[in-house]
């Protein structure tokens, strides 16, 4: 049996809050596993009106639940990763590139992730185009396969900022600390946020961090 790939035009969906000609900055979130943009998004309102933020969705969908009544999306899976992890680099890259566009000239753009959303932000912003002034990386841990070059290159000036809720029982504080010792080892600066919470957006330090 032989296996071929061919790259294909197709859809990718993604949703808006904020005016793009009055924006302040560009926020790029990436939600997590499971999860559709448009409500992810919903953590996001009424932080402030001089931002635009932006929640790309997955390309992959599928059903969550045994009776077909829940979609989700996914970033990747362990199947063709690899031509996944360039599709959606390409992806965000694109959509980036469009966004920024219709914005003022110079607005920054700034990224977070959060759960299976941290692996794609750093894998976009270290083998894309895309540069970003902060990464804010939320209750998930960094991709292992990402090489060294792609940190200290790629990111050495971004600001990453790791964000843990000490209750969280899917990615423990041994996770973030060895995702401190990744960047520590790097050479990248970095702080990390601490909230009494689990796996979960904590909108108080939502809130601060993004209108920062």
């Amino acid at each position: 049996m032989e296996e071929g790939s061919r790259r294909v035009p197709r859809t990718a969906r993604y949703h808006l809050l904020g005016e793009a000609d009055t924006a302040r900055a560009l926020w790029v979130v990436l939600h997590g596993y499971g999860q559709l943009a448009r409500y992810f998004l919903r953590n996001f309102e009424g932080l402030k009106n001089d931002l635009l933020i932006v929640a790309p969705e997955g390309l992959s969908r599928f059903y969550t639940d045994i009776g077909h009544t829940r979609v989700g999306a996914t970033w990747m899976t362990r199947e063709d990763r690899t031509h996944e992890i360039a599709d959606q680099i390409s992806y965000l890259d694109l959509l980036a590139d469009t966004v920024l566009r219709s914005c003022p000239p110079g607005t920054p753009l700034h990224v977070l992730g959060f759960s299976q959303g941290v692996a794609t932000a750093c894998r976009w912003l270290g083998l894309g185009r895309a540069h970003a002034q902060r990464l804010v990386l939320w209750g998930g841990s960094l991709p292992p396969d990402l090489p060294v070059n792609a940190w200290t290159v790629q990111l050495v000036t971004t600001h990453v900022e790791l964000v843990h809720g000490i209750k969280d029982t899917l990615v423990p504080g041994s996770v973030v600390a060895a995702s401190e010792a990744l960047l520590r080892d790097a050479g990248i600066p970095h702080e990390t946020h601490r909230f009494d919470g689990g796996h979960e957006l904590d909108p108080f330090l939502l809130k601060r961090l993004i209108t920062a």
